[in-house]
């Protein structure tokens, strides 16, 4: 990779987080040929990012640009900059020159050959101390000396560091276990740094079932339905996909396709109601003739089999959310599978959320990605407050957020440093 920027000399750069976005941004960073060190809390890192690669590492997505860049949403516009600059293709060539292959599944999404990070962390890390990387683990970040110097709690007692310029990736606040704390935000916010506090996205929410239903079906996935929900505006839409029954209430990629609009509802509302088909391939009225066909001696269960391939999960759902005579009745019950009212309640706690709104306010940033409060220090990553649905766009942002705040960071020394 080549710096976009000419590089100053002499200068030492301070990398918070050792994820995809501080990895890229120290990537950017030696290609400038600037002395480079990433502190991170962990024993390793890219410990998220490994995760994330244990049921298939999905990397970006193949789809047109202006439809990849709406994913972002009410962010799309101070991410787009970001994305022209190291877009899905970058994303997908940086890979190939890792000597990792990549190919595009049916879906859209990009994966690599095997289908895991570890491989492409190995790589990447091998490239990156090559490079003249230094790496520091077990370095949690815990702000500031008077003086500057940045200060790092290790097992082995306080360690100061002196930087020209700080770039933090702290990620964001799910799987605390793997760094993603969120720990980072009262030391910004005491400097005067606008944030937002922290939210689950991409996350599951909670729907209080009977004990029957819940012991019978949690870990069933409801497949081919479609979910319509309508945003804080009013504005209907409709996606169609598969969702898992949990003990406490329901997850999956279509559930998280909405996490973003049900938790504002939620917040706003005290609740959310999505409303599911659970035969979207069939019309109303030919389901309603289905199901007025004489069933003899058969129950409710089998006719419901038998004439519209509907059962399991899908009929016990039906079973948990209607009352007896709206079940028994079968133009209620045509009406009932074709738009079932499902109310959730609550978003699940942070920690098993796949990602995290809130943090660095877009605005307390100058349009380099420098902190307005805090000169020379700049922000990447997760640790933004946007948020994208899975499928690679999260990854995607990350890796060229990084890469912004670095050439932001590389800019500034240039105009400001000796």
């Amino acid at each position: 990779m080549t710096s976009p920027v000419s590089p100053p000399q002499q200068h030492r750069i301070a990398v918070i987080g050792g994820g995809p976005a501080g990895l890229m941004a120290a990537e950017t960073l030696l290609a400038a040929g600037v002395q480079v060190e990433v502190f991170d809390a962990m024993p390793s890192p890219g410990r998220k990012f490994l995760l994330a690669g244990v049921g298939g590492m999905n990397i970006t997505h193949s789809e047109p640009q202006a439809d990849f860049y709406r994913r972002y949403g009410p962010r799309e516009a101070q991410l787009a900059p970001m994305l022209d600059a190291f877009n899905a293709d970058a994303l997908r060539s940086w890979v190939h020159g890792l000597g990792i292959d990549t190919f595009v599944g049916s879906s859209g999404k990009v994966f690599p050959r095997e289908m895991k990070a570890a491989p492409l962390l190995r790589a990447w890390l091998a490239r990156l101390r090559e490079a003249g990387m230094q790496l520091h683990v077990r370095h949690r970040w815990q702000g500031w000396l008077p003086d500057g110097r940045l200060r790092f709690g290790t097992p082995d007692g306080e360690v100061l560091q002196a930087a020209d310029a700080v770039i933090l990736a702290l990620g964001g606040g799910s799987w605390a276990k793997l760094g993603s704390d969120g720990r980072w935000l009262p030391l910004l916010s005491e400097k005067g740094v606008d944030t937002l506090p922290l939210a689950p996205s991409n996350c599951g929410f909670e729907r209080p079932w009977s004990e029957h239903f819940a012991s019978k079906f949690a870990g069933h996935a409801l497949k081919g339905v479609t979910v319509h929900f309508a945003d804080a505006c009013g504005q209907p839409s409709q996606r169609r996909g598969e969702f898992v029954i949990t003990a406490t209430g329901v997850e999956g990629n279509l559930i998280y396709a909405y996490s973003a609009a049900i938790r504002d509802a939620i917040a706003r509302d005290g609740q959310a109601t999505i409303t599911l088909d659970l035969l979207p391939d069939r019309s109303p009225a030919r389901l309603l003739a289905e199901l007025q066909r004489g069933r003899g001696a058969a129950s409710l269960a089998n006719h419901l089999r038998k004439q519209c391939a509907l059962d399991g999960v899908k009929a016990g759902l039906l079973r948990e959310l209607l009352d007896k005579d709206s079940f028994n009745d079968m133009a209620s019950l045509a009406q009932a599978i074709k738009a079932l009212p499902l109310t959730l309640h609550a978003a699940r706690p942070i920690d098993e959320a796949i990602s995290t709104a809130g943090g660095v306010r877009f605005e307390a940033m100058d349009e380099h990605g420098m902190l307005k409060a805090l000169p020379g220090v700049f922000c990447a990553g997760e640790m933004l407050d946007w948020e994208a649905p899975t499928g690679g766009y999260l990854l995607t942002a990350c890796f060229a957020s990084g890469r912004a705040a670095a050439t932001g960071a590389l800019q500034w020394l240039s105009s400001n440093k000796p």
